[in-house]
This record gives C-alpha cells, structure tokens and sequence, in this order.
C-alpha cells in the first residue's frame, strides 16, 4: 500500500482530503441535527461545533492534501496560488462524495430524532443537512450572502498561508482557521446559514433528497435555490483571493523588506525569490524555504498544506 502510494502521491492526497472533509461534515451536521431535531444546544453551539470541525478537519488532512475541504478554497489556490488545474476536479469529487456519505451516516444515526420531530421531513429538519434563505430573503439575496462570506474566508485563509505575511506555525493554523470559520458564523449566520462550502451544501442536499426530503432543492416559496450554495462561493472565493492579492499579496510583493537576490534554479523555470528574516519567498508569493535549507521547489506557506502547490 505504502508503495502504492508514493508512486500515486495524488490518491493519497485524495483519501486524505475525503478523510478531512468527512470529519468536517460529520461534526457540523452533527450538531445541527443535535440543535434542531433533539432539542439541545443553540446557534452558539452550531457555531462552535463548526469551527472545531473545520479544525479538526485541517489537523485531519493538511499535511497530505493542503486540507481545503471546500470547493471554493480548491478553485481560488488553482486561480491565484499554482494548485495544479489538473487536481482541481479530483480534489472537488472527494470533497463532495465526503460531505454526501457523512450526511447519510447523520441521517442515520439522528433517524429516531427526526421522525419524532418532523414526521414528514419538511424544511423544518431540512435545514440540518443544507442551507436555506432566512424568511424574507429572496435567492438573490442569500447568493449576496454566499459571496459575501466566501470573500472573507478566502481572503483570511490567503492571510494566514502567505509566508510573508507573518502566517501562524503550521500546528496552531487549523485553530486559527477555526476561529475565522466562527467569526464568520456569529457575523453572517442569519440570512442564510453561511454554507460558504459548495460541497458542505451539495452533498447533504442530495443525501437529503434520497432519502425524503422532496422539497431539498428549493427555499421556502419554491424558488430553486440548490445553486446558489455552489455559484456563490465559487464566485465568494475568487473574489477573496483577488482582494488579498491587491490590498496584501502585491503590497508584500513591494514591501521594502523584501528584496530580489537571485534565482531558484532548481524548478523547470526559474524564479525570483526574496529573503524576509529566515523565509525564502518567490516573486508569485509562495514560501520557498528556510534561509539556508535546500529549495525543493514545491513548498506552500504551511497553513492549507504542504501540498497545496505541488505538481
């Protein structure tokens, strides 16, 4: 298996970013379910269970994967940090598969709780698995609210990997990560449950629908909204990341602190690189190595993984 894997480096990126994201999901459903069909907890302990899922999940998978556990995260590295354009498709089929199996295993495990609770599973339980408008929120509203909270995830996750920015060291990014999930959540919760996750709402949707959720796939007037927990973010995060490269990325590019003193001649095309304190940056903002260590060619700054540049 072991040699399986280092001759297949992607599969093993792949099981782990299923493994990260399937924690993930199993905990933030979980206390949804706990919250709306038992009774127990508030939007506090939502919130909170959310950001320790997300922590976990990055503790799960980062040092394999890059943990990015989110569609959004996955197609905004690829636009704006080199993530190969090639693991784009396979990192979001896991990332979804994960979210749709652990939502049936809550589905499962709560069954008791919901069929007490809401006998002919309407909305009123649906929202455990998926994300619905608040009351008086139309579509476009709640794709303003995706956007909106996407940008701020991406953007401070783009903060917080960038090796010249200060990032956090790599065992206490996850809880950092954490904390902005949370923030996010007790801000912008309301108007539409802050999916801000493609595959945190797609794959429990559809795990919903099969089995007896019949109005999944629209909001409370009818109105198809399954789309917009998927467009939004995607849309959310690449405006994110283009926010942090014009108000941090290009001003740390130009920081006087950081100045050009030759070329990585280890990759195919060699790069610029800059020397801050102990930290070799390259001139398109990736951390390349510590000062006087050999260049591999292939390293991210260490919050969403070690692996989330390599080819």
């Amino acid at each position: 298996m072991t040699a399986f894997l280092r001759s297949r480096p992607l599969v093993g990126e792949l099981l782990a970013e299923f493994a990260g994201t399937f924690i993930l999901i199993m905990i933030g459903l979980g206390v949804v379910a706990q919250v709306v069909a038992s009774g127990t907890g508030d939007f506090n302990s939502i919130a909170l269970a959310w950001a320790f899922a997300v922590t976990l999940g990055v503790y799960t998978a980062g040092r394999i994967s890059g943990a990015h556990l989110n569609p959004a995260v996955t197609l905004a590295l690829a636009a704006f940090r080199d993530f190969p354009w090639r693991k784009v498709l396979p990192y979001m089929s896991v990332q979804v598969a994960a979210a749709f199996l652990a939502a049936l295993v809550v589905r499962w495990n709560y069954s008791e709780a919901i069929a007490a609770t809401d006998p002919g599973t309407t909305a009123a339980t649906q929202t455990i698995f998926s994300t619905l408008p608040a009351e008086g929120l139309d579509v476009m509203g709640g794709f303003r609210d995706q956007v909106i909270g996407t940008a701020i995830l991406v953007f401070l996750v783009f903060v917080l990997i960038d090796a010249r920015n200060n990032p956090p060291l790599s065992n206490l990014a996850p809880l950092i990560i954490g904390f902005v999930v949370l923030a996010i959540g007790l801000a912008y919760g309301a108007n539409a449950g802050y999916a801000i996750n493609p595959a945190r709402d797609f794959g429990p949707r559809l795990a919903s629908w099969l089995t007896g959720y019949e109005t999944a796939w629209v909001d409370g007037s009818g109105t198809p909204y399954w789309w917009v927990p998927i467009v939004a973010p995607l849309l959310g995060g690449l405006l994110g990341a283009a926010l942090f490269e014009l108000f941090v990325g290009r001003p740390l590019s130009a920081h006087p602190d950081f100045q050009e003193v030759g070329e990585v001649v280890s990759d195919p095309e060699p790069r610029r690189v800059a020397f801050h304190r102990n930290v070799a940056v390259s001139a398109d903002g990736d951390a390349v190595a510590r000062a006087g260590d050999r260049h591999d060619g292939n390293t991210e700054a260490r919050t969403y993984g070690r692996s989330a540049t390599n080819g």
